[in-house]
């Protein structure tokens, strides 16, 4: 079993930035890959951000790219999300997610393990 406990969200004015933590325990060995899932009130949960733990590789969503940014620590226990340029449209719950397959699929459906989430609200 793997636990998931997210930190950092907060409320910004647009143009701001923010840094999502993830701080990961139990049998993480197991796992693939890791990433961040969001997902806005009335709509589908997207997700954002992925990373192979060890190899370092990342995806984005063209939604997010060149202005959000994954990453994890050495003994890749915690994982971050480093969030710049921030727009209205990035309001959402943000989650942390892993899964034992390689970061293959984007779909929420194939991450095992999830954080209990945390909002971020920017403001035009």
């Amino acid at each position: 079993q793997v636990q998931l406990v997210e930190f950092g969200g907060g409320s910004v004015q647009a143009g701001g930035s923010l840094r999502l933590t993830c701080a990961a325990s139990g049998y993480i060995r197991t796992v693939r890959c890791m990433a961040w899932f969001r997902q806005a009130p009335g709509k589908e949960r997207e997700g954002v951000a992925f990373i192979y733990p060890g190899g370092g590789s990342t995806i984005y969503s063209d939604s997010v790219k060149g202005r959000f940014s994954i990453s994890q620590d050495n003994a890749y226990r915690t994982l971050y999300l480093q969030m710049t340029s921030l727009k209205p449209e990035d309001t959402a719950m943000y989650y942390c997610a892993a899964r034992e397959g390689y970061c293959d699929s984007g779909k929420g459906a194939d991450f095992g393990y999830w954080g209990q989430g945390t909002q971020v609200t920017v403001s035009s």
